[in-house]
């Protein structure tokens, strides 16, 4: 096969290199010219992806991949098409549907009779169909369902470990039609790979959920429902805060009952998909109170942290704190809706002087992202925000003035920091 990728990003870039590892003839769209020339020289763009680097040149060095800005002109040469472009949502859940907009009429211009569309970026229910379906139409003259062919197909992957999650969960699809599905099916079991293990709680494979609008639900719940249980572990460890308790030890214990499956409480939930697709979601069901407090809740944490951080060191006006971690996720080169943000500002509301720094991160990579980058100014107070495992060896000879330490992840051990108050979220 043919096959266009739209946006060569963190999940369109490894999508790409996936389906050119099966043999097929891969074109890669992206607008970023840089992206393209580096995709081109057979270079990264992003580093930190498992095994990009060297399937990526393997896929340039066999002239399976190549990229281009000429999305239009890629899509006219492909059997299948893969988009794959970022979607955003403001303050109150309205989506932008601005770059999407863009690259479906950019494929629509090249799009051939017999073509699969495929859309894989998190989508509110009903956009497959109700948008984008009527404008590949409009935009080619075709016939949706009976010229070409469209699904929705989530990623459901990690950005990180994308090829080891592509093996390991089912690709779901739901089409517009029967014949949009049973291509989409046919499509992605060309060009995945699947762990078949036995040991495995599901079948592996393609799974065909019935509609578009299906699938398109399938993400949004699988994403939410993790919001949700975060919240509810940040509503057991602020109370068991207040009432003395340890909620690590409680949470171990119901989680040895195999109907609970309570998550980890925590500073902040952060990245491309928790924090946004339950606001996607209640876009469509505006009523889902459940949804609205758990994200409530959430979007709290970073405030909570800084006054635990207040209580147990008293008056913060004028004091160099040092955030720790401004990734999003431990091991993850990546701000997107970083707990750091709001950690910093709820610092600089207390009369605070924030600092940040990050191993993955240099000063000027934090000036650019809007962060103060910390070089050498006395701090008496540290927030740890992530996961990062270097900061599992830290200890206060790395911070000698801190006298409090929070630490948002439990990441920290507590027997390195004796003579330190050490503080974490839930006892």
């Amino acid at each position: 096969m043919n096959i266009c990728v739209v946006a060569l990003g963190k999940i369109g870039l490894p999508l790409a290199v996936q389906f050119a590892a099966k043999g097929h003839r891969v074109f890669g769209a992206d607008v970023n010219e840089t992206v393209v020339e580096q995709v081109n020289a057979g270079v990264e763009p992003f580093p930190g992806e498992a095994g990009l680097d060297r399937r990526l040149k393997a896929a340039v060095d066999a002239g399976l991949l190549t990229a281009t800005t000429d999305t239009t002109a890629a899509v006219a040469r492909a059997d299948a098409v893969v988009i794959v472009v970022p979607l955003f949502v403001d303050a109150e859940g309205v989506p932008d549907f601005g770059w999407m907009d863009a690259a479906t009429k950019a494929v629509a211009a090249g799009l051939r009779p017999g073509t699969l569309v495929s859309y894989e970026t998190t989508l509110p229910v009903g956009t497959t169909r109700g948008r984008w379906a009527p404008q590949l139409a409009e935009g080619s003259g075709l016939v949706a369902g009976r010229d070409f062919h469209v699904v929705f197909s989530p990623e459901r992957v990690l950005t990180g470990r994308i090829f080891e999650d592509l093996r390991r969960y089912p690709k779901l699809v739901g089409g517009i039609d029967e014949a949009s599905a049973a291509h989409g099916v046919e499509f992605y079991r060309q060009v995945l790979d699947f762990d078949e293990r036995a040991d495995l709680p599901r079948p592996n494979g393609v799974w065909d959920l019935g509609s578009a609008e299906a699938s398109e639900l399938a993400k949004l719940a699988e994403t939410t429902y993790r919001d949700v249980n975060i919240g509810l572990a940040n509503q057991f460890a602020r109370f068991a805060d207040r009432a003395g308790i340890d909620v690590k030890k409680v949470i171990e214990a119901c989680n040895t009952q195999p109907y609970s499956h309570i998550h980890q409480p925590g500073i902040a939930v952060g990245g491309h998909c928790i924090p946004i697709y339950p606001r996607m979601y209640l876009w469509n069901d505006p009523a889902a109170t459940v949804v609205r407090s758990a994200r409530e809740a959430n979007a709290a944490m970073p405030q909570y942290a800084v006054d635990l951080l207040a209580a147990a060191y008293g008056d913060l006006d004028g004091v160099g704190v040092l955030v720790l971690g401004a990734a999003y996720r431990g091991g993850v080169k990546e701000t997107a809706f970083s707990g750091v943000y709001p950690t910093v500002e709820a610092l600089r509301a207390r009369g605070a002087v924030p600092y940040v720094s990050d191993p993955m991160y240099t000063a000027a990579e934090l000036t650019a992202h809007g962060l103060p980058p910390h070089a050498g100014e006395r701090v008496t107070a540290a927030v740890l925000q992530t996961d990062h495992a270097e900061y599992r060896e830290l200890a206060p000879a790395d911070l000698p003035d801190v006298t409090v330490l929070v630490d948002g992840r439990r990441t920290t051990d507590p027997a390195r920091w004796q003579g330190v108050r050490r503080i974490v979220i839930g006892g």
